[in-house]
């Protein structure tokens, strides 16, 4: 599926994506780590389906950046990284 992406759009991508990964990390902070006290079943199930979730809008955004850089014959890292710093700090952007 070969989709053309804005820029604005990869942002918003991005900020899923981090919004997922803080999911993440706050039910690892919540349920402490598997090893030292064992997870419950439903920890594990919510802890696992919160990870794949991230893991895919990850995966998604990264695909994404490679499809709009390509399009617009930019480095990829540079794409990469201008999205990353919008997203995560918007106002450095309009500054």
């Amino acid at each position: 599926m070969n989709v053309a992406h804005t820029f604005d759009g990869l942002v918003e991508m991005q900020k899923a994506a981090d919004e997922a990964h803080g999911r993440v990390l706050e039910l690892q902070d919540t349920y402490g780590r598997p090893t030292v006290t064992p997870w419950l079943p439903e920890q594990t199930e919510a802890y696992e389906k919160a990870w794949k979730h991230w893991r895919k809008l990850a995966g998604d955004v990264q695909a994404a950046v490679t499809t709009h850089a390509k399009g617009e014959d930019k480095p990829r890292f540079e794409v990469e990284v201008t999205v990353r710093t919008t997203a995560r700090h918007p106002e450095a952007a309009t500054a």
